[in-house]
């Protein structure tokens, strides 16, 4: 069993589902600000829910392109302890939030070939980790939380980055282990992967996803 697999269990909406991911293993709890996901969560729910979040386990705060009104808010409302950037966020930009709220910043890059690997590099030099995810098809709602994964032999035998990275899009119990095993990651991302329906975690989903994860 490798005990160094951390886990992000994203899209948490009650204090029962914090509960239950914390308890199966998870790592990193996620709470989504998208407001068109059937994951939203406003900041008063996620400052609710924030209080049940063990101590240990890091609370993240998922936003899309937002901008500093948004953030100086959430922040403000919601004690968090990373930023997930999931839109069309610059290297730029990305700094600017860094500096400006103080918290450290994943951000996330949508694959879905070779041609968007390159971004990596120039998103490590200004985020604190990356999140690689698979790019959403084109009349897509929302940036991620889409339940497909992208090719993972695109990461098979890299040994590369300079900052941490977490892989995401369409894990679940079954296929986690294996993406695992073939990308080298020491971070995994699930959200639709251990739901009854959008938006709706399940329990024994999400045990069975980090007990998985750590076998592999």
């Amino acid at each position: 069993m490798d005990a160094g697999i951390r886990i992000k269990v994203c899209g948490l909406r009650t204090a029962a589902d914090v509960l239950s991911a914390a308890d199966a293993g998870a790592t990193y709890l996620g709470f989504n600000f998208f407001p068109k996901s059937p994951r939203y969560v406003n900041f008063d729910e996620a400052g609710d829910l924030a209080v049940d979040v063990p101590v240990g386990v890091a609370k993240v705060g998922l936003v899309v392109n937002a901008d500093n009104a948004l953030l100086d808010a959430l922040t403000d409302r919601v004690p968090l302890d990373m930023l997930q950037l999931h839109g069309s966020e610059t290297p730029e930009r990305v700094a600017e939030i860094r500096a400006r709220y103080g918290l450290p910043v994943m951000k996330v890059l949508g694959i879905s070939g070779t041609a968007d690997m390159d971004a990596i590099d120039v998103y490590s030099a200004v985020a604190d980790q990356l999140m690689l995810d698979a790019k959403p098809p084109k009349d897509a709602v929302l940036p991620g939380g889409n339940g497909i994964s992208f090719d993972w032999s695109l990461l098979s035998g890299r040994k590369y980055w300079t900052k941490p990275w977490m892989l995401a899009g369409g894990l679940n119990a079954e296929n986690v282990a294996e993406a695992i095993m073939r990308t080298g990651t020491k971070q995994v991302d699930v959200a639709s992967g251990v739901e009854s329906a959008p938006g709706i975690k399940d329990a024994n989903l999400m045990k069975a996803f980090c007990a998985a994860a750590r076998s592999a």
